[in-house]
């Protein structure tokens, strides 16, 4: 599958905050991380771990401002707009750091500084 292609099936479970899809793309035995957080390993562990985030949001909106790839990695720049359970959307640029096995990502980075997301 073209690399366009799997980041935009990507963004389209994440913004669907479909948890078991988004987790698909992950190896068994994958690791996630997520800003500062600590990593999570393994796909079941990862689904739940996304699957509360997702609880914390309203919605989230993705977009791809930039994609490299390096045949056993991609790089995605972009932009996500969350919607906060108080209606308030906020717009944060990321870049994920994807380490590939084939088609299945094995270590999913995601750099964001998404702090005012859950201040008061």
């Amino acid at each position: 599958m073209p690399r366009t292609e799997l980041i935009q099936r990507i963004m389209d479970s994440i913004d669907k905050m479909d948890a078991k899809a988004f987790s698909e793309f992950i190896t068994e035995d994958g690791v996630f991380k997520y800003a500062n957080n600590e990593p999570v390993k393994g796909r079941e562990n990862i689904r739940n771990y996304v699957d509360g985030f997702f609880k914390m949001i309203r919605s989230g909106k993705h977009n791809i401002v930039n994609l490299w790839d390096n045949d056993d990695s991609i790089v995605w720049q972009g932009e996500v707009t969350y919607t906060r359970h108080d209606e308030k959307e906020m717009t944060f640029p990321f870049v994920n750091v994807f380490y590939m096995k084939g088609d299945m990502i094995t270590d999913y980075l995601i750099h964001i500084d998404n702090t005012p997301l859950f201040a008061a």
